[in-house]
């Protein structure tokens, strides 16, 4: 209102468009507002509409007629036009537009304009989309109107990022609220390794925690949407699914149906999301990890706007953390940003909301948490069905695991995190197994949990390669792997306690006798002795003849071993033991 630019940095729902709605209704003129999603403009508009403030958009829904009448309000100084949505692809790349803009300034009609989720413009953000930065034109063309940059998640360095970008000037102000929504419990779940097993786990959580409350369910990618979706309506959930590869006609049909709660939940990736303003979203589910803290923070703040208790949940596989990282490393910050969220779900006893803070640069005294998220809840002993867990020194684990990528360097082969398990429980590949090394008292997740540990810890390090049909990782020693090896540096982290360890071997060697092969009958494979690898002759022929490949080797340790043999065609993915698929995130 005082012609000043500003930069706001508020939580999800804590009110950031009240900003610019509110002192676009009192004062003349047009408020413009540059939103990155149609969701999110549709669902203001329906807002803004219900309380008769004349409000519109431009996107590439627009037929021509709708785009002729936008134009003419914007210059007609009768019409009581007093906020426009557009994209910033529509001031990148439409000239038609932007001269009809200047027509707008020209006629002292054009107010302010506001950039929602500023951080998009930066590349230190972790969402940066290209077109945000030509909104740098907006101050060299219009230098007397005010510029207001809205977000919910934002660094420091983001910021200076975002001003220099944007060319604010130097007496911008600049709003910071507390990143902290009291009515948020904050919880990680163990994510079974089965799709039905998981399925079954958010169904669970959908008609006994959640019954008939609406919430969203994010996933990784388009096809985890889809297939989530189809899971969770043939378990009797009303489900829909929301991705970038939707026509716009569809994802307005399923935004529509969830702000009606026609459906419970939304099966969505990061496409559903910035500004969504339903108030009762009663959960957050995440199916896997966040590619960053901010994607978390942001889309796990779409629950609880009415201030009543909602949860934000997250299924947690360590080892799922190999696929995102293959698909964000070529970013400026993508690993950086992925083993922040990493270390979130790794942490077993820091107050969740410490860990959040700490990431936004705020400090915060887990006092003030009151039990809202799991680990301040937790007790000796648990109570609700989830593992205690200690401190352990773990260095002698971490010497073991640099013995065997030593070994594998020595022979020259690459070795996947999910062959490494494998060889530090002796299983798998023989030439990767190392005599000396015994195998560890630890489950195949704590294991798998160790990996990532040594993985923040800088112990170990990722190597990407690419193949025809996809990105692989592999595992190497990292920069602190010398100083481990020669016992300089010890390594401590939380595992669960030995009685603990002792019930869930217990229940994966159950599951393993129970289990059945690809043609629904009892699994021979399964029922051999741990140390006793399958025959490679019928596993191979079981494999040739399964209609299902991946599905197999992505549940089977030992397909995922078989060196290079004489297989057919269909069998020979079997040997890189990593998904060949193209994925799709948004």
């Amino acid at each position: 209102m005082s012609g000043s630019d500003c930069i706001l940095i508020m939580p999800t729902g804590g009110g950031k468009s009240l900003c610019f709605q509110l002192p676009a209704v009192i004062s003349k003129g047009i408020t413009l507002v540059i939103s990155p999603l149609i969701s999110l403009m549709e669902d203001q508009l329906m807002a803004l509409k219900e309380l008769n403030i004349d409000s519109t958009f431009l996107n590439a829904t627009c037929s021509k007629e709708e785009v002729n009448a936008v134009h003419h309000a914007m210059v007609d100084k009768k019409s009581g036009l007093k906020l426009l949505y557009v994209t910033p692809e529509k001031i990148a790349k439409s000239k038609r537009f932007m001269a009809k803009l200047e027509k707008t300034h020209e006629g002292s009609r054009l107010s302010r304009i506001v950039i929602d989720e500023v951080h998009c413009t930066s590349q230190w953000g972790h969402d940066f989309r290209p077109d945000y930065k030509i909104l740098g034109i907006l101050k060299r063309q219009f230098p007397g109107v005010p510029i207001l940059g809205l977000t919910a998640t934002a660094t420091s360095r983001v910021v200076d990022d975002v001003k220099k970008i944007l060319g604010l000037q130097h007496n911008c102000v600049f709003f910071k609220a507390s990143f902290n929504r009291p009515n948020l419990f904050y919880k990680v779940l163990h994510k079974p390794s089965k799709h039905d097993e998981c399925m079954d786990e958010i169904k669970k959580l959908l008609t006994q925690t959640f019954p008939g409350q609406s919430g969203i369910v994010y996933c990784f990618s388009r096809k985890d949407s889809v297939t989530i979706a189809s899971s969770l309506k043939s378990r009797g959930i009303k489900a829909a699914c929301y991705h970038g590869d939707l026509d716009s006609q569809s994802r307005s049909q399923v935004h529509r149906a969830w702000t009606s709660n026609a459906i419970q939940v939304v099966v969505a990736t990061v496409a559903f999301g910035m500004g969504i303003d339903k108030p009762d979203v009663r959960f957050v589910i995440h199916h896997s990890l966040s590619k960053s803290m901010e994607n978390f923070y942001q889309e796990s703040g779409r629950a609880g706007r009415d201030d009543r208790e909602s949860h934000c949940i997250l299924f947690y596989r360590p080892f799922d953390v190999f696929q995102q990282s293959t698909m964000v490393f070529t970013e400026q910050t993508g690993l950086e940003n992925l083993y922040g969220m990493l270390a979130y779900c790794q942490e077993q006893k820091v107050c969740r909301r410490s860990l959040i803070g700490r990431h936004f640069g705020e400090s915060w005294n887990p006092v003030d948490c009151h039990e809202m998220c799991d680990n301040c809840k937790k007790t000796g002993d648990q109570t609700d069905g989830s593992y205690s867990f200690e401190a352990r020194d773990i260095t002698n684990h971490c010497q073991d695991i640099l013995k065997i990528l030593q070994q594998a360097v020595s022979l020259s082969e690459r070795v996947t995190p999910v062959k490494l398990v494998d060889a530090w429980n002796g299983k798998g590949q023989a030439s990767l197994r190392v005599r000396e090394v015994k195998s560890p008292d630890l489950s195949r997740e704590d294991c798998e949990r160790v990996i990532v540990h040594l993985l923040l810890e800088g112990v170990l390090r990722e190597d990407f390669h690419f193949t025809p049909y996809s990105t692989i990782s592999y595992v190497l020693p990292g920069s602190k792997a010398r100083v481990v090896q020669s016992g300089a540096k010890r390594i401590f982290m939380n595992l669960r306690t030995n009685s603990c360890q002792k019930k869930i071997r217990k229940k994966s060697r159950k599951r393993t006798l129970n289990s059945s092969d690809l043609d629904g009958k009892n699994s021979t494979v399964g029922e051999k002795n741990a140390t006793d690898p399958p025959d490679v002759k019928s596993i191979t022929k079981t494999i040739h003849n399964s209609s299902n490949i991946i599905d197999y080797c992505n549940g089977n340790d030992f397909a995922r071993s078989v060196k290079r043999t004489k297989l057919s065609s269909r069998a020979r993915l079997v040997e890189s033991g990593d998904d060949d698929e193209i994925i799709c995130l948004d």
